[in-house]
C-alpha cells in the first residue's frame, strides 16, 4: 500500500424497516441525518440513510434497507457506541422499543462499564462508558 492512505470511514447496518430503525437510532443515540440515497447494489434496489459523524474524525453510520421485499437476519454485525452515561443510554433503548441483552457490567480491569442491548429488530449494540481515572 505504498503511497496510499486507507482508513475506516463508515459502517452500514442492514435493516428490514428503515424508518423504524431511523427513529430508534435518532432517539437513543442522538444521530442526525446527513443524507438519504436510493440506489441499487448488485441489481437489488436500496434505500439508505447516512448520519453525520459524532465527533472529529469519526466514522459515519449508515442504515441500509434492500427494498425488494427480501428480509435478512439480525446477527450479521455488532454495532458499538461509546457514551458518558451508560444508565441513561440503556434507559433510552428500552423507551425506544429496544431490549437489554446483557445488563450493565463494570470492568475496571479494562477501564469501562459495558452493556449489550438490541434495537427493535434484534441487532446487537455494545455500549461502553469509560471509567474516570
Amino acid at each position: 500500500m505504498s503511497g496510499t492512505q486507507t482508513h475506516f470511514g463508515f459502517s452500514k447496518l442492514l435493516v428490514n424497516d428503515l424508518e423504524a430503525a431511523a427513529a430508534f437510532y435518532a432517539s437513543v443515540c442522538g444521530l442526525t441525518e446527513l443524507a438519504r440515497v436510493d440506489s441499487e447494489i448488485a441489481g437489488r434496489p436500496i434505500s439508505e440513510i447516512m448520519y453525520n459523524p459524532t465527533g472529529e474524525g469519526a466514522a459515519t453510520f449508515v442504515l441500509l434497507q434492500f427494498t425488494d421485499g427480501k428480509t435478512r437476519g439480525s446477527d450479521e454485525v455488532i454495532t458499538g457506541f461509546q457514551t458518558n452515561d451508560l444508565d441513561a443510554f440503556v434507559a433510552r433503548v428500552e423507551q425506544a422499543g429496544g431490549s437489554v441483552v446483557a445488563p450493565i457490567k463494570s470492568m475496571p480491569e479494562h477501564g469501562v462499564r459495558v452493556a449489550f442491548v438490541a434495537d427493535p429488530e434484534g441487532h446487537l449494540i455494545e455500549v461502553v462508558e469509560l471509567l474516570a481515572g
